[in-house]
């Protein structure tokens, strides 16, 4: 990806989304996982082999999944976390109440009594905080209600034209990932399996299907079924091809 861009990373539960996040940033090793094969490069530096406070200092942050705090904080402590006493975390709180008004006004609640919407918008905001250069969004979207997706999602879009931080947007709601994202991709089974623009995307009738088709008895397609049934029917209507496989 390139500085300055909003990647998606797309795919259904135990795609190896959150999986690739964590090696990006390092904590998979906390996890006693490893990189197995090839390696990962940032800034033209291998990083796979850092720690993961070395891969945080070069400017990567992660946002976990889950809305990770410190309940019995108060949202303001929680997001001054991440400044480690900086003399410029005033200008960085600055920002973050700048995109999250809401946070202004609640900056002396205690974070465990936040709704979802505002504990995702804090934890965002206590990652802007170590001024990231590419930061790793999982599921920023979990549990939370449409219209609540899309302010956060439009606040994130806010941020990357502003700020310039790069980021890598792991979601499974697909459409509102493709409406702010340059690029996507979508993984299956620890593999891309298809990358295209984000405009693109959004108007493939494979990924359409993926994400919004189910199969008769009600479960959620993979993408790989979408594509297997795709290619059986055009070689049902093609003789050459029911030839081929006869002969297989």
């Amino acid at each position: 990806m390139g500085d300055g861009d909003i990647v998606a990373l797309l795919g259904g539960n135990g795609a190896g989304k959150s999986t690739t996040l964590k090696a990006i940033s390092g904590l998979l090793t906390t996890e006693l996982g490893k990189v197995t094969h090839g390696d990962i490069r940032f800034d033209g530096h291998r990083i796979d082999n850092s720690d993961p406070e070395d891969i945080a200092r070069m400017g990567i942050v992660q946002v976990l999944e889950g809305r990770r705090l410190f309940p019995h904080l108060s949202v303001e402590e929680n997001v001054l976390e991440a400044s480690g006493g900086r003399a410029e975390e005033r200008s960085g709180l600055e920002m973050v109440y700048h995109y999250f008004p809401k946070l202004y006004d609640l900056r002396s609640k205690t974070s465990g009594y936040l709704s979802g919407e505002e504990q995702q918008m804090m934890v965002i905001g206590r990652a802007m905080m170590a001024a990231p250069k590419l930061m790793l969004l999982d599921e920023p979207s979990l549990g939370l209600a449409p219209l609540l997706v899309e302010e956060i999602f439009e606040i994130l879009g806010r941020i990357n034209r502003e700020q310039k931080t790069s980021v890598l947007l792991v979601e499974q709601n697909a459409m509102a990932a493709l409406s702010i994202a340059t690029h996507g991709y979508v993984m299956e089974n620890g593999r891309a399996v298809m990358d295209d623009t984000a405009e693109r995307l959004k108007e493939n009738e494979d990924i359409k299907e993926f994400y919004l088709g189910l199969s008769q008895v009600g479960q959620r397609k993979s993408y790989r079924m979408v594509k297997h049934y795709k290619r059986r029917k055009r070689c049902s209507r093609n003789k050459l091809c029911q030839a081929k496989q006869a002969s297989i």
